[in-house]
């Protein structure tokens, strides 16, 4: 009897380990299950109005569809009309030219704004400036075109109103080939600036103290501080902003359109413009998919030479 009870103790020992495993199976199946589920709507969202969408404006890319016919296979047709049509590039120049002005205002500035915020405030006060940098961001980009367009009208903008009170000739914002660019980059800016402050704000937040002082008691201090200390802190910070920044910037499309609808003649239109007028105002949706795909290949190449060339100057502590 005794000997029979001994030689269950491993058999039991042996059945609770593997009722123990199978138990942790089935919790870690549970929670597995449950992660999908959370996911789910997520994902869903996804491949119904990103993943489907970009996949079928590939293959409509190659048709010449007009909504009142069936698509009608064409090839390279489109991408050849493309490649001949200067008005596309007109909008291309238009856009790179937005981009880069957009991105360099706002990257200086939002890193000036959150060193300064970050050194010269802090408690409520800190909050407040936090507050009101990012309060444009929750406007809508059709709410703010409408009413910095009329802030900028030559001859009723409020803006110019006070510049003849200076005694200053009024400035024909939107009316000029040679101005126009320049003020939907402003209004951009201005639009934009919060949430590209508080990405430079939780980089700052985030730099070590300790380096920082080691730097002050070394003497560093001013310019040679900012140039040889925060910034090369800062780098994955000021890589992930710009990066961010050109994706959005390669996409214009509210200011111009609501502010200039493309004017003067073809100055202010853009790349997502001239698709929109394709694909909706001409009802080319074939020609309007190959301008979005050569699009999505130029984002795709511009940002790819971003993280290359980020390899040479961005440090991971």
């Amino acid at each position: 009897m005794t000997t029979a009870t001994y030689d269950e103790k491993p058999k039991r020992n042996a059945i609770a380990r593997w009722l123990a495993a199978d138990t942790m199976n089935g919790i870690k199946r549970q929670r597995a299950l449950m992660g999908f589920l959370f996911i789910a709507p997520t994902v869903i969202g996804l491949l119904i109005f990103i993943v489907g969408p970009m996949l079928y404006s590939f293959v409509l890319s190659f048709h010449e569809w007009n909504v009142f016919r069936p698509p009608e296979y064409v090839g390279f047709a489109n991408f050849e009309r493309l490649a001949g049509d200067s008005r596309v590039f007109v909008s291309f120049k238009n856009t790179f030219i937005l981009m880069f002005m957009t991105v360099a205002i706002l990257e200086v500035l939002a890193m000036a704004l959150a060193i300064l915020v970050k050194r010269l405030t802090g408690g409520l006060l800190g909050y407040f400036y936090r507050t009101v940098y990012f309060f444009p961001v929750l406007l809508s980009g059709a709410s703010v075109a409408v009413m910095l367009g009329y802030m900028f009208h030559q001859e009723f903008g409020v803006i110019n109103y006070y510049l003849s009170q200076l005694g200053m000739e009024k400035i024909p914002w939107l009316t000029s080939s040679n101005v126009v660019l320049i003020t939907i980059a402003l209004t951009t800016v201005w639009r934009n600036l919060g949430f590209t402050f508080i990405i430079y704000l939780g980089g700052v937040s985030a730099l070590p103290e300790e380096i920082l002082e080691a730097a002050d008691v070394d003497g560093a201090k001013g310019w040679r501080k900012l140039w040889s200390i925060t910034i090369p802190l800062l780098s994955p910070t000021i890589l992930f902003a710009t990066v961010t920044d050109v994706i959005k910037m390669l996409q214009f499309f509210d200011e111009p359109f609501i502010m200039t609808r493309g004017g003067p003649g073809d100055a202010s239109r853009t790349v997502v413009m001239m698709m929109y007028d394709s694909a909706f105002g001409n009802l080319e949706l074939g020609y309007g998919s190959a301008i979005a795909l050569v699009l999505f290949a130029i984002i795709m190449i511009v940002t790819g030479i971003q993280f290359y060339l980020s390899r040479r100057w961005v440090f991971y502590g």
